[in-house]
């Protein structure tokens, strides 16, 4: 059942779940135009700060890949079944070292079984709400690109069977790495790797080390724990639409940076799984208009998402 329906009409939730090909193909632009704009900034103006700017902006825009290859998986990307696969497989997941038709298996489940026994996500958000030390831990780690450099070489271990199954999997299902990964990595791994030669050959050898590869493995981490804390973490272990996933509010700082194409509406997205991201944000207002917004679990921002989920536990 799809749970929106509970809310709204088929007739609210039509114009609400349409896709558009110029929408979806603007989507996939931009993402990429702003890759290249920090690229160009920091082409401009050299220094530390622009360098760190750089980092931050296209480690969210990695993640902005992984949302746009989350929208194919819904086959919300394009109207065109083809287009849909074929640009949410090779501008979006391949780039992250993910693979889109492994991803739609597994997050579908994910959503059948929302914070239930059965749900793949739950050993991610059963661990909150933790301690603040917990957290800072983990996000340390994602940081210094000790969890991005675990998750890589248990991803190659498992996909090149140079160790023992169990062990490459325990390293590369740690954490929240199965959400957007690919298990056959000799797919994805040219095209990461071509692009960060694209990098180098644009401006100076180690363009491609600093700015996909660095941005991969810290502020792309960093930004998806945070994603899956706020999305999960802390809510009811329920069937309970309004209560066992959480949305954000996002400004404008908190939407370059940690949460690209309105992937902070995430209530709304698991009431009507193949509504666009860009219709997320009217669904969210349809919803509120039907008087429900008092039983949503709504954080005010992201700094209250990471509260619930233990950042103000001792």
């Amino acid at each position: 059942m799809t749970p929106g329906k509970s809310y709204l009409s088929t007739e609210e939730i039509r114009p609400l779940a349409a896709r558009s090909n110029a929408m979806g193909a603007w989507l996939v632009l931009h993402c990429w135009g702003t890759i290249a704009c920090a690229l160009t900034l920091f082409a401009l103006w050299h220094n530390p700060l622009t360098f760190v700017l750089a980092i931050m902006i296209i480690g969210s825009r990695q993640l902005g890949l992984a949302i746009l290859m989350h929208e194919a998986a819904h086959n919300a990307l394009f109207k065109n079944r083809k287009w849909n696969d074929r640009i949410g497989e090779w501008l979006c997941g391949r780039p992250i070292l993910a693979e889109l038709a492994a991803y739609r298996h597994y997050h579908l489940t994910h959503h059948r079984f929302t914070q239930s026994e059965k749900d793949p996500d739950l050993v991610l958000s059963s661990k909150f709400p933790t301690t603040k030390a917990s957290l800072k831990r983990k996000f340390t780690r994602d940081l210094t690109g000790q969890t991005g450099t675990k998750q890589l070489i248990g991803q190659i271990l498992m996909s090149f069977r140079l160790a023992g199954d169990d062990d490459a999997m325990e390293a590369a299902a740690s954490d929240f790495a199965q959400s957007f990964k690919a298990s056959h990595l000799w797919h994805a791994l040219p095209v990461f790797i071509g692009i960060a030669l694209g990098m180098s050959l644009v401006g100076d050898w180690w363009w491609g080390l600093a700015f996909w590869v660095l941005p991969y493995l810290t502020w792309f981490q960093f930004v998806l724990r945070v994603r899956n804390i706020a999305e999960h973490g802390a809510t009811e272990q329920s069937d309970n639409p309004l209560q066992n996933v959480r949305t954000t509010k996002a400004g404008p700082i908190a939407r370059l940076f940690v949460a690209p194409y309105w992937v902070n509406y995430h209530l709304e997205h698991h009431m009507v799984m193949h509504v666009p991201c860009w219709q997320l944000k009217n669904m969210h207002k349809a919803l509120l208009d039907k008087g429900i917004g008092p039983d949503m679990r709504i954080a005010s921002g992201y700094g209250q998402a990471l509260a619930e989920a233990g950042w103000k536990r001792s």
